[in-house]
């Protein structure tokens, strides 16, 4: 996703990972509810705070759980190529979640600020150290699987962002059960906030760019015209669209032009520049509409319409 990320995809079994996400949705739905009841009984808001994320860690677990397996049914009538952008969506559902919770955290913080409460820093410190390593527990479950989506690494950021928080929790409880400092709990609060909204803001530009059918952020599609018009025989391309089909699927649809005098093997040039785009780009869905150069099309764009 991201803004020119390379990715090295290995096949695996698409169901090998679905037992992971399960446990994972299920760890994290137990330990949002012994937060919110730990943070409800300290009074911090910074637990309750790593309640909240880890609340929409689980739900973010089970969103891409459930994409996974819409992803992986073939194309039909109703959708011809297929079903992978419901994990893109599902990522872009889970980062927009993330931004509108650390909002609400950082509101919450700042009343927190001028509204001090009591906090018990002890019960703090163990609440936040079990999830300390349920967050890290289940962050293991998802890595592999997130080199490889950028549905399972949303899922996956937010089990890292929710470790980091939990960090600082411990380190909140600490502060106000040796020193009394209340106001810490705010503070590490904002903290939490803030990493949360640059982690989603981060990533969200890339889910978009797909879901708007831009360009690969690693392919320059002037570069990619210009592998297909070095192949003998091609006089130019025109009316280009370059757009991610999902994460893992990148597509080409243009008018090629033929030189004159051989569009007797304009079938062959086809194919020849179909290769090309695979061997140079990883261009594997590529919809080429032939021209003859004493036909061409008059008034047309390079790329786009």
């Amino acid at each position: 996703m991201p803004h020119g990320h390379h990715h090295h995809h290995h096949h695996v079994d698409p169901e090998a990972g679905d037992a992971r996400m399960a446990a994972a949705v299920g760890v994290n739905l137990l330990l949002t509810l012994a937060q919110v009841v730990g943070g409800v009984l300290s009074g911090s808001l910074a637990m309750i705070a790593d309640a909240l994320h880890n609340f929409s860690d689980a739900a973010s677990l089970l969103i891409a759980a459930l994409a996974r397996r819409i992803a992986r049914r073939p194309a039909d009538s109703d959708m011809t190529f297929g079903y992978g952008r419901a994990e893109v969506v599902a990522a872009l559902i889970n980062l927009t979640t993330l931004i509108v919770i650390g909002m609400y955290l950082v509101y919450e913080a700042v009343l927190r600020f001028f509204d001090p409460q009591e906090v018990i820093g002890w019960l703090v410190i163990v609440i936040a150290a079990v999830a300390l390593v349920i967050d890290l527990a289940t962050a293991a479950l998802t890595y592999t699987m997130s080199k490889t989506s950028v549905n399972i690494r949303a899922a996956f950021l937010h089990n890292i962002a929710d470790a980091m928080g939990s960090l600082a929790v411990i380190l909140a409880g600490v502060l106000i059960w040796a020193f009394g400092w209340v106001w810490v709990d705010p503070a590490i609060t904002l903290l939490i906030a803030g990493y949360i909204l640059w982690m989603a803001w981060s990533e969200i530009g890339g889910v978009i760019r797909i879901l708007m059918l831009g360009s690969p952020p690693r392919l320059a599609p002037e570069s990619v015209l210009a592998t297909a018009e070095a192949v003998e025989g091609v006089a130019g391309l025109h009316h280009a669209h370059l757009w991610q089909m999902d994460e893992h699927q990148t597509a080409l649809q243009a008018h090629m032009v033929i030189e004159t005098g051989a569009w007797g093997r304009a079938d062959t040039i086809k194919q020849t520049v179909k290769a090309r785009l695979e061997e140079a780009h990883g261009l594997t869905h590529v919809t080429l509409e032939m021209e003859c150069a004493a036909h061409i099309c008059s008034g047309v764009q390079r790329i786009g319409h």
